[in-house]
């Protein structure tokens, strides 16, 4: 029977296996290390291949290159023996929820969720710590070869303290925060789905770089956007008031089309306001002077404030102006009689921005005559879409409704009003426990800019204080679509003399647990969406060593006169729902699905999503023929045993002809 790896992939194969089915000559079979054979590249043959694209040599080319990006690669690449482990007194609703909280080391993360999320997630948002030479930024191992990281990875986990000040006195200032960054990059493009996006908030001091690296990972041609927003914190060092941060936008396939979009802000309060205007009957003049003083009073852009008519319905409108817009060419020009006077109107010096047939359509305009004129409190007149001034000497302009343009395109400058600071400190009584944190407002933004779907999935592995858990919480309560949350945050200890040791937290983890645990009670107890399902909770997943002892992946290295000390190839003190969640991450099924456990014949079986998948982890060698045939009556798409929990051999090998008898379409595996 197969067993499961119980590790993560190993990505330089799958590239391996990429060339191969584009370039089946240039892979061949090589002997490893260990004596095993592995898929190994021809290069020779390979640029033969390529021989008029080739770059070969020293020469000259356009790249960035610094040291340690080759070991960055590699680390990437290199498959992890380490596990996902359940806790569920850290989580909200555990059974229920969506959402996921992952505690470890992002690049574990990452490569971790490397099977069970591949292709599936819409959107990244990372805010990686600023290279500005007092951050703490992740100090990875890098391997001389894949064996020995690999034995590392599993055997060594406890390194102490992960991370380390990049101080711009040591030499590879810029080299450090590169090899952090590309790794992880590298591990984000397969995660996202095919019409996904990637946000990265980033500083002055990297901007650059980050954006060469991005080229390189995503391909120049996804590059969408590099957004300046405003972050209203000014930073004088350089003697000059610094109140801006970036946001770098790259698609995971530009060619997909797509339009990113946003609300635009203060809305509510204009449609509050018209909705008591149109209560209370007032006057079309006296509501529109009313109008443009609250336009004043927020301080609206001209996206809101050219909506500034009403019409006999009290619906906001404006004049869009139908003059030829291209400076260098002409538009159509051709007569338009006034609704009132009959004369013909001035034509635009450049001519009409429409053609004489869509102008006639939009203007209510046949067989010579105008099927619609209302009049206006000013005079003016409205035929259609179209707005005409009480004689012919002014142009006429087309009329749009302020609520057909809700939305616009995705501004590549922002500028906030609400401070993420301060957001944090209202949560937690006061007390700010992170520095500058991002506001909910412009994760809002980027969040409802993209069109997602109730399932979509929304990952944040540089969590912090979990303001993109906040954020989504909050659209998700406007809207009524249910998006759901991947964060991953490293377990960085608070020191001893910060505010947030005193309170309690002993890592920046357990900060941005709490911050999702009391945002969610927030957005709960606020007016909320119909259609959306109030999902406030998440797993907690913590990262960890395998579950399966080392004689599990080196049986061939047990020293022989220890092998009463080797009888279970599983860890003393890890659980069944410890297996469960390593198993389900091997399999690549999804980690928020849920899990039922029903005892069978007096053995507890986990059931996965109904019969996604069925587990039984029972040690104590009584499974039989008969709980077999019990178990495939329910027909899972996957079952999974211990080894040590067969009776006899007989049963271990009659499982799968059971399966294939009972259930023919179950994948029989064991650990």
């Amino acid at each position: 029977m197969e067993k499961l790896k119980m590790h993560s992939p190993n990505l330089t194969q799958d590239n391996i296996a990429r060339i191969r089915d584009l370039f089946p000559g240039c892979v061949t079979e090589a002997k490893g290390e260990d004596g095993s054979m592995k898929l190994a590249v021809d290069f020779d043959q390979l640029r033969q291949e390529l021989v008029e694209s080739i770059v070969e040599g020293p020469q000259e080319r356009y790249h960035l290159n610094w040291p340690g990006k080759r070991e960055a690669l590699l680390t990437a690449n290199a498959p992890i023996a380490k596990t996902l482990r359940p806790c569920r007194d850290e989580s909200v609703n555990f059974d229920t929820t969506k959402n996921l909280f992952i505690e470890g080391d992002n690049l574990d993360a990452l490569k971790l969720l490397q099977e069970t999320y591949l292709g599936k997630v819409k959107m990244i948002y990372i805010d990686p710590p600023y290279n500005t030479g007092s951050d703490l930024i992740y100090e990875d191992c890098f391997a001389s070869d894949l064996d020995k990281y690999f034995l590392e990875s599993n055997q060594k986990d406890k390194q102490g303290n992960r991370l380390t000040a990049n101080t711009d006195s040591n030499g590879r200032f810029h080299s450090d925060w590169l090899n952090m960054i590309y790794s992880r990059l590298k591990l984000s493009r397969p995660l996202l789905r095919d019409d996904g996006f990637i946000f990265i908030s980033i500083g002055n001091d990297e901007i650059s770089n980050l954006k060469k690296v991005c080229d390189e990972v995503f391909g120049e041609q996804n590059f969408i956007e590099c957004i300046s927003w405003n972050k209203r914190i000014p930073k004088n060092d350089k003697g000059i008031g610094n109140i801006h941060d970036f946001i770098l936008i790259y698609a995971k396939d530009a060619t997909i089309p797509h339009e990113l979009v946003m609300r635009k802000d203060g809305l509510e309060d204009i449609y509050e306001m018209v909705e008591k205007l149109k209560k209370a009957k007032t006057p079309i003049a006296e509501a529109e002077k009313e109008i443009k003083k609250l336009y004043k009073k927020q301080g609206y852009d001209r996206g809101i404030t050219l909506y500034n008519s009403f019409d006999e319905n009290y619906r906001l409108w404006g004049k869009i102006n139908m003059s030829w817009p291209n400076a260098n060419t002409f538009g159509p020009r051709y007569e338009v009689p006034h609704p009132i006077t009959g004369n013909p109107v001035a034509v635009p010096d450049r001519g009409w921005r429409w053609k004489k047939e869509t102008f006639w359509e939009a203007a209510k305009f046949k067989d010579g005559k105008y099927e619609s004129i209302v009049r206006l409190h000013d005079g003016s007149v409205m035929c259609g879409r179209i707005w005409f001034a009480k004689n012919e000497t002014t142009q006429p302009s087309s009329i749009t409704y302020l609520d057909d343009v809700n939305t616009f395109l995705l501004r590549s400058i922002l500028s906030l009003k609400s401070d993420g600071g301060i957001e944090v400190e209202n949560i937690f009584e006061g007390k700010s426990y992170f520095s500058y944190p991002k506001p909910t407002s412009l994760l809002k933004i980027l969040l409802s800019s993209l069109k997602l779907n109730d399932g979509d999935v929304v990952m944040d592995y540089f969590a912090g204080s979990s303001t993109t858990a906040h954020a989504v919480m909050q659209v998700n309560a406007e809207d009524g679509i249910n998006r759901r949350f991947v964060m991953v945050q490293l377990a960085e200890p608070c020191n001893e003399d910060t505010e947030a040791y005193k309170a309690g937290f002993k890592s920046i983890a357990d900060i941005s647990k709490e911050r999702i645990r009391r945002s969610g009670k927030l957005v709960v107890s606020d007016s909320t969406h119909s259609s959306w399902d109030k999902d406030v909770g998440f797993r907690t997943l913590k990262i960890d060593t395998s579950n399966m002892a080392d004689v599990y992946y080196a049986p061939d290295a047990l020293d022989k006169a220890k092998f009463d000390l080797f009888v279970d190839n599983i860890k003393p003190d890890r659980t069944p729902e410890d297996l469960l969640f390593q198993v389900m991450l091997d399999w690549g099924v999804d980690l928020a699905l849920p899990i039922a456990k029903q005892s069978i014949q007096g053995k507890d079986v986990f059931f996965v999503d109904g019969n996604v998948l069925a587990a039984c982890f029972d040690a104590s060698g009584s499974i039989d023929e008969t709980f077999v045939k019990e178990l495939a009556k329910h027909q899972p798409l996957r079952v999974v045993f211990r080894d040590a929990g067969y009776k006899n051999s007989a049963v271990k090998i009659n499982v799968e002809q059971i399966f294939k008898l009972l259930s023919p379409a179950t994948e029989v595996k064991c650990i």
